[in-house]
């Protein structure tokens, strides 16, 4: 490798990626990446309770091929490509998952499905598993916090693009890759990213793929590596790079602030969890309106403040997003889940299904808010005022949503929504048993236990 690729910013990320030992990662981080790897299944699981992202599996059984890891929800393992495929779609299939503020990125839906397929297919440990799920982490946040907000606005979805190179990195390391081989390997991971916003405007459930396919992208891209295929070092920030070809490059010097503190500065921790069901623009405005206490009969209008950012994605084109048309799309407006919030009292994972989404009361408190532009810190900040029958007006502001890192949902919160979820598919000592195998993760010196459990799932508990 030449002087001038060891300064390629994939070069950087990829010597830390195959370097980074689990002694160098502080025990905070350690128990983030548990969490997060805990929160990720459990979205999974509910999803195959309640029956949505399935294709993926679909697939997956079809194309068959040799069994090195597990499809969640089925008895027959597949080859770890297939099962990241699957499994991602499954981890983003509620869009119940964690997200970075910065990256706008949803994390642990790319990188634990091919972490772990990978994991399963070398017969890795549990601490192997846990140092490539937080050096791939690190990777897709900063990638993605480098041009933050810039992929949203040219309609692309920065999950799988930044995602996909956090991918690469976990697989890398766990196929044992030279330092030369996991460059190419990112480099070929740079012409598979992709994730069109295309579905917003269609009403179509075709986001969960995104996470899927950067997930299966990932491992193909170190297979691919491995076997002598080459990939551009330069293939972020060089001319043709992802960074010019999706977003016009970046400011000077957003890349190196990014790459340059690698294994001081830790951006496990800051992945937030969601406390709702639904795209991560709605989350501020939503966790405002629950600290009202509001009464449908007693709202007259209800305003949204949001970031910029989250018009054209929840709350434009303004029509379409006060009816509608499918359960994924409702996940999309934040007309219809303030009002599914005010009417129900809440808002969870049977706030969108096409039954409730037809709820006239719903659709008539919609047709009462509207929203504005304000300034907030965070990507997903936002405050709701309410003007009541009565004359009066009630306000509240979140400035960071509930479950990030300024605003964090307590540990039992995050244990509750997991065991929730997990008990949509699994029964209750399974979902306790695969609780302890993830808290003891870094004991575990092979994954069976934990895929076995993962296996059992099944629609409909």
């Amino acid at each position: 490798m030449t002087a001038k690729t060891t300064d390629a910013a994939a070069a950087r990320l990829a010597a830390f990626a195959l370097e980074l030992d689990y002694d160098d990662i502080p025990t905070a981080v350690i128990v983030a990446a548990k969490r997060h790897l805990l929160d990720a299944l459990g979205c999974a699981l509910a999803a195959v309770g309640l029956g949505e992202g399935g294709a993926g599996a679909v697939v997956a059984r079809d194309m068959g091929g040799a069994e090195q890891a597990t499809l969640i929800g089925a008895a027959r393992r597949v080859p770890a490509s297939s099962a990241a495929l699957a499994n991602g779609i499954l981890v983003h299939a509620l869009d119940f998952d964690d997200t970075h503020d910065e990256a706008i990125a949803h994390v642990s839906a790319v990188v634990v499905p091919a972490t772990l397929g990978v994991a399963e297919a070398r017969g890795a440990g549990g601490r192997e598993l846990l140092v490539a799920l937080v050096a791939a982490n690190e990777l897709v946040a900063r990638i993605g916090a480098a041009a933050s907000g810039d992929f949203h606005a040219r309609g692309f979805h920065p999950t799988p693009i930044a995602g996909v190179f956090g991918a690469t990195a976990a697989a890398a390391r766990l196929d044992r890759a030279g330092l030369d081989t996991a460059v190419s390997a990112l480099g070929i991971a740079g012409s598979m990213a992709s994730g069109l916003f295309a579905y917003l405007d269609d009403a179509t459930a075709t986001k969960p793929i995104h996470a899927g396919w950067a997930a299966h992208a990932g491992i193909i891209a170190s297979r691919l590596a491995a076997a002598g295929a080459e990939g551009p070092p330069h293939v972020l920030e060089g001319r043709f790079g992802v960074f010019d070809a999706f977003v016009g490059g970046v400011v000077p010097g957003e890349l190196e602030a990014a790459v340059g503190d690698l294994g001081s500065r830790w951006e496990t921790p800051r992945i937030a969890f969601k406390p709702y069901p639904a795209c991560h623009f709605c989350h501020g405005a939503l966790g405002a309106a629950a600290t009202l206490g509001l009464r449908p009969d007693e709202v007259r209008e209800l305003v949204a403040i949001v970031p910029q950012g989250a018009v054209d994605v929840v709350l434009e084109p303004y029509a379409a997003k006060l009816a509608p048309r499918t359960s994924y799309e409702a996940k999309f407006s934040l007309q219809y889940s303030l009002a599914a919030l005010v009417v129900g009292g809440g808002v969870g994972t049977r706030t969108y299904t096409e039954h409730a989404i037809l709820d006239p009361a719903v659709r008539a408190l919609a047709e009462r808010v509207r929203y504005e532009v304000g300034e907030f810190p965070s990507s997903f900040g936002g405050a709701v005022e309410a003007t009541l029958a009565d004359g009066r007006t009630v306000r509240a502001e979140f400035p960071h949503a509930m479950g990030s890192p300024e605003n964090p949902l307590h540990d039992a919160s995050v244990l509750a929504k997991y065991r929730e979820n997990a008990a949509l598919s699994l029964p209750a000592r399974d979902v306790e048993a695969l609780e302890r195998i993830v808290d003891g993760l870094e004991e575990e010196s092979e994954l069976s236990a934990l895929g076995q459990l993962l296996a059992r799932a099944s629609p409909g508990l």
